[in-house]
């Protein structure tokens, strides 16, 4: 039999589509194993939406040519899609497989074992206007299942490579969707989160009602066994009164909301070719806290943006403290050849991206302290997923529906499980410390 080993990079789509990929190499009869053990084959689900994601991209393909030089090497998504000339030249990867070829994966890993031949298959996704079908029943997790709803992107933000390696907008049907989640419900999962490359546009593309996501969650959180629904990530366009309103009505959906910012600056976000001010987007927060008690908000922030002066730094800032985010996503801009803010004079130097970024980093362990503060005397539901050892002992950590990280001392096995809990004045870096609450 032979064994095959996967490695995901980057977002939760590329992990779905990596579960998506395991199981059809499972229905074929291969064994799948850790990556880190000697395969014969290996699938690396490489990203590019930064220089650092495609330079580990190349580490992790030449990492597996190293473990096993016979194996067949495999490397699909993003970084292959934007740099297919150089994967193809490549001479330690086998095959090269782009995005919406992904289910083709184990007919050509086989065609190649047969005929040892290299391949390639890698098409313009700017002109791609269909949607992959690719499906789960089981994923690599115990307690939580990322579904992947959506693909593409129309918006070309100046900095972003990622319209060009995932294409245009394209959606998957209600009908499919529902059907996965209800099979991953029977199959014992009590959460899923939405995931998509730019959910908030979900449904344009076939003509659905502008509230086609909303109208999703509500019939999700209808499927008996789905006790939790998240979104990966939204972008504030979206949130009106009527969106939100109709998220407080399901009493699955969860209160963390992943709002894109990318910066605090007005004028940055204008270069960003964001379509959003720091003003408009701090009222999509309030509104939300008008609904939901307690609400996390977690967010992205690039630093080093092209232009971006020590004064509008200080304004993204300022803006991160009053919109009083749980936990920040800083990143570094990198520089994307074909993006239009590659050609932008005004770079910043690394030093200074490095410097922000430390600055907003330091921000963000300040913010979740407050977060964590703000959450005490709550009465936090806790679906628990694993158990760690500490110096203390054992605890089973879970995460809340607001998305906190919590830790509890529990007696036997909790996996997939509900514990409430309430902080208490201890924590780890990683997790608060939780005390039981019937």
């Amino acid at each position: 039999m032979n064994r095959v080993a996967f490695y995901t990079l980057g977002c939760k789509v590329n992990q779905y589509e990596t579960d998506a990929m395991s199981e059809l190499f499972a229905k074929r009869g291969y064994e799948l194993v850790d990556f880190h053990e000697t395969a014969d084959i290996y699938i690396i689900n490489t990203c590019t939406v930064t220089n650092m994601a495609d330079r580990k991209s190349r580490q992790m393909i030449h990492r597996a040519k190293k473990k096993n030089p016979q194996a067949v090497i495999a490397a699909v998504g993003c970084y292959v899609q934007a740099a297919p000339k150089a994967c193809e030249a490549d001479p330690m990867i086998d095959l090269t497989v782009g995005n919406n070829h992904k289910t083709e994966i184990v007919d050509r890993v086989e065609a190649y074992m047969e005929k040892h031949v290299r391949s390639s298959r890698v098409d313009d996704m700017t002109r791609c206007r269909t949607y992959e079908d690719m499906t789960i029943h089981q994923v690599s997790g115990h307690t939580r299942a990322y579904i992947k709803i959506q693909d593409g992107c129309d918006q070309f933000c100046s900095y972003c490579i990622i319209p060009f390696a995932r294409g245009r907008i394209r959606s998957r049907s209600p009908e499919d969707i529902r059907k996965e989640v209800s099979g991953l419900a029977a199959n014992g999962y009590k959460e899923i989160v939405l995931t998509g490359i730019h959910m908030s546009s979900y449904g344009k593309d076939f003509d659905q009602p502008r509230d086609a996501l909303i109208r999703l969650v509500e019939d999700l959180g209808k499927i008996d066994g789905i006790e939790r629904i998240r979104f990966g990530s939204l972008e504030p366009g979206i949130v009106d009164e009527a969106f939100v309103k109709r998220l407080k009505a399901v009493p699955a959906f969860c209160p963390h909301f992943h709002l894109s910012l990318q910066s605090g600056c007005a004028e940055t976000l204008k270069r960003m070719n964001r379509h959003y001010t720091p003003e408009e987007y701090l009222d999509k927060c309030r509104l939300i806290r008008g609904y939901f008690d307690r609400p996390a908000f977690t967010t992205d922030v690039i630093v080093g943006f092209p232009g971006e002066t020590d004064e509008e730094f200080e304004a993204t800032e300022r803006f991160l403290k009053e919109a009083a985010f749980a936990r920040l996503h800083v990143f570094k801009y990198s520089m994307r050849q074909g993006t239009k803010a590659a050609a932008m004079t005004d770079q910043i130097p690394e030093n200074v991206k490095e410097r922000r970024s430390r600055r907003l980093l330091d921000l963000s362990e300040n913010l979740l302290a407050d977060y964590r503060r703000l959450c005490g005397g709550k009465r936090l539901e806790i679906l628990m997923e694993e158990s760690v050892e500490t110096p203390e002992g054992t605890y089973w950590i879970g995460h809340s529906r607001e998305y906190l990280k919590c830790g509890m001392k529990l007696s036997k096995d909790w996996t997939n499980q509900v514990v409430y809990g309430q902080i208490s004045q201890k924590s780890y870096e990683d997790f608060v410390i939780c005390e039981r609450m019937d």
